[in-house]
């Protein structure tokens, strides 16, 4: 699913159904239904949600991987059925819907004291000029002549005189309050506005979108800007993570050639940004065919006109269906010959099966999402059309707001313009763009068994690390072909389908510093822990025993040696790095511990805290197979 309209997030998150509950191809029966649902109270907490299933005294734990949150939309999926735990203002969208602040510039609130003084200098005017009506009208000894009297003969008391004189002087004084400064003011304010979208060096040639004015009454205080806070430094360095160098069992590899083109590329995209279109592409200038015979009618060199992809001239957008995705700096790597060729050799069964394991590692102990480019296309699309139809809600609001100063000038009335409310004229936040890497798949794969697969497919991460990872994998021929809850399938390098039933997963978290997944191996049927982390994570949760055999001991030592050494010179040269590894885990053991995890799953207080100690539990006695730096 989606949550953009939540919490700005644009990439998909899985979601599943609790385990044990779902029969597969069996629609789901509400009268047959007979469990009972004991969740925690309402929250505004868009993360986390606790709860478990308990039916015939059996409690099955779920968490927010099993919630559908009321405002989020359903990607990939025909239908869904499931229970309503929260309804109505319990639901954690409308929790989280607070009235928006109003925000109020420098000159605003400039205007709004100086209006305020005017008023209390016209009310003291007025009452001075009420009071000295009635002395002087108590100095006269008797009623003047020109003194009207009222119908019955009788004439009028100073006092009510005096505020009668009151009201009047209000009424002659009330040019002071300068109303028509507020009309004024947004005006001017609309001709900045328009300014500022019409600004070429603020227009984005990529989506082909000018910049949008989102709160319309502080638009002059752009100028004024002392400070820029950012809430992480991927939103100013768009989270651009690219596959740079590994090291596996001790051994490191430059991947030199990855490393020149990444400099190519690097110093051509500080100058011209290159873009990759995936479709609608406008008419080009040239043909294919009138690129390949040369400006002479002669043929070019294939690899001349590959070489030249690098040097594409960025192009702007001016349709709506023009889509751009990551570049080339991103999603191509170029793997290491001599890491390619033990590739090679592991993959015909004669030694350095660990490399293998490597790259499967990368491929499944990730949160990568397996999505189409149809899908990605019109989610996109959608994006762009809900930007330009939020513009026009933006200036509808403006013109509101001067339709409804107008109201005030017309009446002329001495008091404030009241506030718009800010939902008619702010439109919705902007969407954080997602990591999503579109690469085409390679063929139909050779396999004994019947499996479907997607063969166009959009790889989306929740972080850019984890596309790379994928990225890298892929590379190599490990290539992420489908995730879903229930498993992962991922094509090897010959071609062969490899299912991996997944078991369970230990997300991520900043005290572990590791996410682990455990699935079951199809060749082995082994239960199989694949882990990865920071190495201060990672390193002290290694297996320090090998039943006694010291040459197995000494080499392992010597592999996480060399291993942090090579680790510690990524991180000199200011890269992230990563550790991964490997558990082969008993049948009985994992039973055990299933118990444990599931008691945690079901618990309503401390659940974070026992889920935790079970991840701990598990995440012990690895075997290092490498890491990697971005």
């Amino acid at each position: 699913m989606e949550t953009a309209n939540l919490d700005g997030e644009t990439n998909l998150k899985q979601r599943k159904v609790v385990p044990g509950f779902s029969i597969l191809n069996t629609p789901f029966e509400p009268l047959n239904f007979n469990s009972t649902v004991v969740c925690e109270k309402p929250n505004n907490n868009l993360n986390n949600f606790n709860g478990f299933l308990e039916k015939d005294k059996k409690k099955t734990g779920f968490d927010i991987e099993s919630l559908l949150l009321r405002g989020c939309t359903v990607r990939n999926t025909a239908h869904a059925s499931g229970i309503v735990v929260y309804a109505g203002h319990e639901s954690k969208s409308m929790l989280n819907n607070d009235r928006p602040r109003y925000k109020c510039s420098k000159l605003e609130r400039k205007m709004n004291k100086d209006v305020l003084l005017c008023v209390l200098l016209l009310f003291c005017m007025c009452l001075i000029g009420a009071t000295g009506h009635i002395y002087w009208l108590e100095t006269f000894p008797s009623i003047p002549i020109y003194f009207i009297p009222e119908s019955d003969g009788s004439f009028i008391h100073p006092l009510r005189a005096g505020i009668y004189m009151f009201f009047t002087m209000i009424i002659l004084l009330q040019v002071m309050i300068p109303i028509s400064l507020y009309l004024s003011i947004e005006l001017v304010k609309i001709g900045q506005v328009f300014f500022i979208t019409q600004d070429l060096d603020l227009y984005d040639e990529e989506k082909d979108t000018r910049v949008q004015c989102r709160a319309l009454n502080i638009t002059e205080d752009l100028g004024q800007i002392q400070h820029v806070f950012s809430d992480k430094t991927g939103t100013l360095t768009e989270n651009k993570m690219v596959f740079r160098r590994c090291t596996i069992m001790g051994t490191e590899f430059p991947h030199e050639d990855n490393a020149t083109r990444l400099a190519i590329l690097a110093g051509e995209t500080d100058q011209d940004e290159e873009v990759i279109y995936q479709q609608n592409r406008q008419p080009s200038l040239f043909s294919l065919e009138e690129i390949q015979e040369g400006p002479a009618g002669g043929r070019v060199n294939s690899n001349t006109f590959a070489r030249s992809r690098f040097h594409r001239p960025r192009v702007i957008a001016r349709t709506p269906g023009i889509l751009a995705f990551s570049s080339p700096l991103e999603t191509e790597v170029l793997p290491d010959q001599t890491l390619l060729q033990l590739v090679k050799d592991a993959e015909c069964g004669r030694k350095n099966a660990h490399y293998l394991e490597f790259f499967l590692a990368l491929a499944i102990c990730n949160t990568v999402v397996v999505s189409t480019k149809a899908a990605q296309r019109q989610r996109a699309k959608r994006r762009h059309n809900s930007s330009h139809s939020s513009s026009l809600e933006c200036m509808e609001g403006l013109l509101s707001r001067v339709a409804s100063l107008g109201k005030l000038i017309r009446g002329k009335r001495s008091t404030f313009p009241e506030p718009v409310p800010m939902d008619l004229i702010e439109s919705p936040a902007h969407d954080v763009p997602s990591h999503n890497e579109c690469r085409t798949s390679w063929g139909r794969a050779r396999t004994g068994g019947n499996l479907s697969v997607i063969e166009d497919v959009c790889y989306e991460a929740q972080s850019p690390d984890e596309a790379a990872l994928v990225h890298a994998a892929k590379a190599y021929g490990f290539t992420l072909k489908e995730r879903t809850p229930d498993h992962v399938i991922v094509q090897l390098p010959q071609g062969t389908l490899l299912k991996f039933d997944v078991l369970d997963v230990l997300a991520f978290d900043s005290t572990r510093r590791r996410m682990s997944i455990i699935v079951r191996h199809p060749e082995t049927n082994e239960i199989v822990m694949y882990t990865k982390g920071a190495d201060s994570g990672i390193m002290e949760r290694l297996q320090n025993s090998f039943e006694d055999k010291s040459h197995l001991k000494s080499e392992s030592r010597n592999i996480a040696y060399k291993t942090q050494q090579d680790l510690d010179m990524y991180a000199r040269d200011g890269l992230r790095t990563l550790c991964f590894t490997r558990k082969v885990v008993s049948e009985q053991a994992y039973r055990n511990w299933l118990v444990m995890r599931q008691e945690a799953m079901s618990a309503i207080e401390r659940k974070e805290e026992l889920l935790m100690d079970t991840a701990t539990y598990m995440e012990n006695n690895l075997t290092l197979l490498g890491g990697h730096r971005n």
